[in-house]
């Protein structure tokens, strides 16, 4: 029998900690595989409107399985299939594709679908919203689009100061379902103390995806060493899980799209190393970060479990109808 590995002091000392729940919510599940069963059902290509979910690895997957990614609906050619990725579209689009004839699938979450509601039935109800969210997002815009004419944006209690409203009394306010809760919180104070009626949504807008993941990394960032989020640049819930791990406690924190973008000088004097991901991250990916690690000396990850997950959304009705009349379903 051979002799044991012999461990140094440090080698001793190192764990990894996984972050449970991780990876893949619901809607971003729903997504995928709406645009995988349209490719399958009607054959490439299938178009997609925006990122179908925001990480590179997954686009690139479909788009060599024959999906087309396209900014706008006058780059689809008259007559086709295009998808509506998963953070959601305003009427204009949904009229846009009516006008030149596409067959439309909407992949939007439900639960962006339902902030959509909020802002309608809060502008039939003749209130000033104010949509808590990031400028230029995808969902953001989608939100924005159901009531131009009675939603103004803030991005955080900065742009406080700035609000003007027709009613003081009259005042709602939604949010990007991606974003910090403790930092959704902390605008929503701000608000409140210049508009003490406040409306509050019926139910939270962040959804319980990105609530977990957030509450997840807090779970294995205080005090850890260093934290990689995996999960690409424009994917708001990642960005927000690094900020929320540093705010946690993490001595480092720093996102990756995949293990290569891991710099080799984080691991300097580094003994416990937290790891989780992003809700639109295919678990491969964090997978490549654990080998990464493994060949650099640290153990097996330990599983951190913070929340349990078993949502489910079925697929859009037009897919779900089309599916069933091909005998697929």
């Amino acid at each position: 029998m051979g002799m044991p590995p012999i461990l140094s002091p440090e080698d001793a000392d190192r764990a990894v900690l996984l972050a449970a729940p991780r990876g893949y919510c619901a809607g971003v599940d729903r997504a995928v595989i709406t645009v995988e069963k349209a490719l399958d059902l009607y054959g490439a290509p299938v178009y997609v409107r925006k990122q179908i979910v925001h990480n590179k690895h997954v686009v690139a997957d479909l788009e060599g399985r024959g999906a087309i990614f396209v900014e706008e609906l006058d780059e689809v050619p008259a007559g086709e299939t295009v998808v509506f990725s998963a953070h959601g579209v305003s009427p204009e689009v949904h009229r846009q594709a009516e006008a030149r004839s596409l067959k439309t699938i909407d992949a939007t979450c439900p639960l962006v679908t339902k902030v959509h509601h909020e802002a309608k039935r809060f502008a039939n109800e003749d209130y000033d919203i104010l949509l808590i969210g990031h400028a230029g997002h995808e969902e953001v815009e989608g939100t924005a689009g159901e009531a131009p004419e009675h939603i103004q944006l803030v991005q955080g209690p900065d742009d406080v100061a700035g609000i003007v409203v027709r009613d003081p009394s009259r005042v709602a306010w939604l949010s990007q379902t991606t974003l910090s809760v403790d930092e959704t919180l902390e605008t929503v104070a701000a608000i409140r103390e210049r508009f003490p009626e406040l409306l509050d949504p019926p139910s939270d807008d962040i959804c319980y995806a990105t609530q977990n993941r957030q509450l997840a990394v807090k779970e294995i960032s205080a005090g850890t060493d260093l934290v990689i989020v995996v999960g690409s640049g424009n994917s708001s819930n990642s960005v927000r899980l690094v900020e929320v791990a540093l705010e946690a406690g993490a001595h480092a924190a720093y996102r990756v799209d995949d293990a290569s973008e891991i710099d080799e000088t984080w691991l300097e004097g580094v003994s416990t190393v937290s790891v989780t991901s992003g809700a639109s991250v295919p678990e491969e990916l964090v997978n490549g970060v654990l080998s990464f690690l493994s060949d650099r000396g640290y153990p097996d990850a330990r599983a951190v479990h913070s929340a349990e997950e078993s949502l489910i959304f079925a697929l859009p009705p037009e897919l779900r109808r089309d599916l069933k009349a091909a005998g697929r379903v």
